[in-house]
């Protein structure tokens, strides 16, 4: 049995069989023609273009069916780059001097693409690599049959493990059939990882060697909410964890039941549920699940899945079309957070990760905004427009000093007088916040309370930033979270802040929708949680079944202990002992 852990980007718990892919591109060897024959390779090489090129813009339709025109957007470069003639005549001067197979020719003229886009000083190009191979492995299909695996190809359920998945490859899969992916390489932000979560393929990236350690056939258990492979599970395990799928599909129909009553604690208090998403088709799923409206609309997603970069009507269009489809609920846009681990393809800013020596503490988020002005104002003067239809409130990321807060809101404020000179509708009392991201402003937070209509404490970087692990980071994993004592004083203090200054304040990093830390969370005096869809109806439950008083108790109780060990433990201990049959966190 083998046990391996990655990042967890996609939820749910599927088990099938494995499906791995190879990691490296089989090569083709050269083989010559002779001279009468080059016309036909030729020929072969053009019908191969043009069905690949067909297959592209039938795939690229498809997505924006399913999935909306920003996924769709990945695949304009490979269509860009079959359209291109230094590409395509490589290819046809390659078979015409050497007389080579059409095969041949595609391979070595788009391997040496490839090198040359990965050596290039620009990221840009770097990051584009591959989506060369993955252009390559398609006109190969077309003139070979030796093939590089196609997904296309499985007719079964099956869960895959692969060193990458292309754009193309994530999008075109049946979640009918393909149950869960795993991956070596990727990130939170890679195209892997912000499809699969669309899909709702339950998915694990940056599993670094998973694909040499599991073969095809075998038995898989994934796990999409820990970031948990198991290969050749023990009886008993595979025991728990097919218990545990049916269990989450009886408690999902149970839980559906809850969608519309309020989450009101047993002593009447009520506590808003919203939700984190990334794009406005995932705003019906959220209201499905029992949102209130939305939390946490991280912008930034539009940018990482567009191969350009978007201008004030596309993003009006997608902030109005969410909007409108809240239908009167509230909707909380976060600026865009850019910069370390989250930098676009489409633009360039002037920088990448691999530019500074420690990203995260580099030019990102608000910083990155405040450096980039007329970037800053479009999105801004996006957001003003689509406030227009509905509830909109604003609010910065990575806020680590006042005068960062002052600039932004003067810009704010600069962009709302341009609008009204020019006439354009716009909600002129829209509520200015601020995420709580770092220890600086979770410390200062009662100067902040003057300066904003909110906070929101984001977990994921609190944590980051107050303990010092990067969250990304597998080798230093154990050291990331949210139990550490000093991250709880940080909440309980922003939290006492705010209700001292009547600043409203809500959380929503994952931990919101972490079952374990809610009576902790509702204990310190949060009143608003904002997290992922999927976990708003088992949070729901835990909050009818508890009175405010018994979470006072608890986290005075979490409070006193020295470790995050320990206050997990017990938080777990507790949550277990008032409902067993919720998930672990």
């Amino acid at each position: 049995m083998l046990i391996k852990r990655g990042i967890p980007v996609s939820p749910g718990v599927a088990i099938s069989r494995a499906v791995v892919l190879g990691g490296e591109d089989q090569p083709i060897p050269r083989r010559t023609v002779a001279p009468a024959a080059v016309t036909r390779e030729i020929a072969r090489l053009d019908a191969a273009l043009a069905t690949s090129a067909q297959e592209i813009a039938d795939l690229r339709q498809r997505t924006a069916e399913t999935l909306g025109e920003e996924m769709a957007k990945i695949f304009a470069f490979h269509l860009g780059m079959l359209a291109d003639p230094t590409l395509t005549g490589g290819f046809h001067e390659a078979v015409r001097r050497e007389r080579v197979t059409a095969q041949f020719a595609v391979y070595t003229v788009m391997t040496g693409f490839a090198r040359q886009f990965l050596a290039h000083e620009d990221r840009y190009f770097r990051d584009r690599v591959t989506d060369i191979y993955d252009l390559k492995r398609r006109i190969l299909r077309q003139l070979t049959s030796r093939g590089v695996q196609d997904l296309a190809a499985v007719t079964k359920p099956a869960i895959v493990i692969a060193r990458d998945l292309t754009p193309s490859q994530t999008a075109g899969l049946d979640p009918e059939l393909i149950k869960g992916l795993a991956t070596d390489l990727g990130g939170h932000t890679s195209h892997t990882a912000i499809l699969a979560h669309a899909l709702g393929i339950p998915a694990v990236v940056g599993m670094e060697d998973l694909t040499q350690q599991v073969r095809d056939g075998d038995t898989v258990i994934l796990d999409g909410n820990r970031g948990a492979v198991v290969a050749e599970p023990g009886a008993s395990q595979l025991l728990d964890y097919r218990e545990e799928v049916r269990r989450l599909k009886r408690q999902a129909i149970e839980l559906t039941k809850l969608r519309d009553v309020p989450a009101v604690t047993r002593d009447g208090v009520e506590i808003k549920l919203h939700g984190n998403i990334e794009f406005p088709h995932e705003v019906p799923d959220a209201l499905d699940k029992g949102a209130l409206g939305i939390g946490l609309y991280r912008t930034e997603f539009a940018y990482l899945a567009a191969d350009h970069e978007p201008d004030e009507e596309e993003q009006y269009r997608l902030y109005a079309e969410a909007v409108r489809l809240l239908d009167g609920r509230p909707l909380t846009f976060r600026t865009l957070d850019l910069g370390a681990d989250k930098m676009p393809e489409s633009i360039d800013l002037g920088l990448s990760a691999a530019d500074e020596a420690n990203p995260f503490l580099g030019c990102r988020s608000i910083r990155l905004c405040l450096q980039n002005l007329p970037m800053f104002r479009t999105q801004l003067r996006a957001i003003l427009r689509a406030s227009a239809h509905g509830p909109v409130r604003v609010m910065f990321p990575m806020i680590s000093s006042v005068m960062e807060m002052r600039q932004a809101r003067m810009i704010l404020l600069d962009v709302k007088e341009d609008l009204a000179e020019q006439g354009i509708a716009f909600a002129s009392d829209i509520p200015v916040g601020m995420m709580i991201e770092v220890p600086s402003a979770a410390i200062q937070a009662r100067t902040f309370a003057a300066e904003v209509d909110f906070f929101s404490i984001g977990t994921n970087d609190l944590i980051q930033y107050t303990v010092a692990v990067d969250r990304g980071n597998e080798r230093v994993a154990n050291l990331y979270s949210a139990a550490h004592p000093a991250v709880l004083t940080l909440i309980k203090d922003v939290s006492r802040v705010a209700d001292r200054a009547n600043v409203s304040v809500g959380l929503c990093g994952e931990m919101a929708g972490q079952t374990e830390f809610t009576m902790l969370l509702l204990g310190l005096g949060l009143r608003n949680l904002s997290m992922t869809p999927t976990a708003i109806p088992e949070v729901k439950k835990l909050i009818r079944s508890v009175s405010v008083d018994q979470c006072k108790r608890l986290a005075r109780k979490a409070m006193s202990f020295d470790s995050d060990h320990e206050v997990l433990n017990y938080l777990t201990a507790e949550r277990g002992r008032l409902l067993p049959d919720l998930s672990p966190g």
